[in-house]
């Protein structure tokens, strides 16, 4: 597994080269960006983002005292009261218990992180290993969508598995490397959307030759 898992970086690498991601300023807008990108495009939680810049609410505190405001802000990311009502619990939990302070949070092991992210609502394992790579450089794998359809396309896991599957296959494959990993999945992402998309388009993608013989592994039934 481990071979396979490097095999897949440095081809990805060599195609594509370093990803630079994720793209946010600061390591709160990482984790604002975490919470509003889920089920919509990235270009629609650019739009939220910047009209909570425009409003000066880039920190918890600022998000919290903007009451009902939230939801008129971040309704470009879409179902924009329930992102706005997640963003709003996770900004007043920083403020309650961290004393507003993403430092204070962040300054534990990666799976303490990790665990403690998942005990506020609404903060899923994507989101929760989002903000631990990404804002917080901590060493585990955000295992999307993207991710589990190339693995169970080229054969690597069954389609069947579940998140904690993907991300612990890419764990154990990999050394534990926040740095590593952050490249891995910013170049699995683009893959997928270059090229492993819901229908696939293989010709051109640098891990066409790493498919098994039969070609690409779609599932029986959708």
């Amino acid at each position: 597994m481990s071979s396979t898992a490097h095999k897949i970086v440095d081809t990805l690498l060599a195609a594509f080269g370093p990803q630079k991601w994720w793209p946010a300023e600061t390591p709160f807008e990482v984790c604002v960006g975490a919470i509003l990108t889920q089920n919509t495009a990235w270009k629609n939680v650019e739009k939220a983002i910047a009209n909570l810049k425009a409003a000066g609410a880039m920190s918890p505190a600022a998000i919290v005292a903007l009451g009902g405001r939230l939801e008129v802000l971040v309704k470009p990311a879409g179902t924009f009261r329930v992102k706005a009502a997640r963003l709003y619990r996770f900004c007043k939990w920083i403020v309650d218990e961290h004393g507003g302070s993403l430092d204070c949070l962040f300054d534990r092991g990666a799976e303490s992180l990790r665990e403690t992210l998942l005990e506020v609502s609404g903060i899923g394992p994507e989101t929760a290993d989002a903000i631990a790579l990404y804002a917080a450089g901590k060493e585990t794998f955000v295992a999307d969508s993207y991710t589990h359809r190339i693995l169970a396309r080229h054969g690597w896991i069954e389609w069947e598995s579940g998140y904690d599957d993907v991300r612990g296959w890419w764990m154990d494959g990999l050394p534990r490397d926040a740095a590593l990993f952050n490249e891995a999945h910013a170049l699995l992402v683009k893959t997928a959307k270059e090229f492993c998309k819901t229908k696939p388009d293989c010709d051109g993608c640098p891990l066409k030759p790493m498919l098994p013989g039969g070609g690409v592994r779609e599932r029986e039934k959708w």
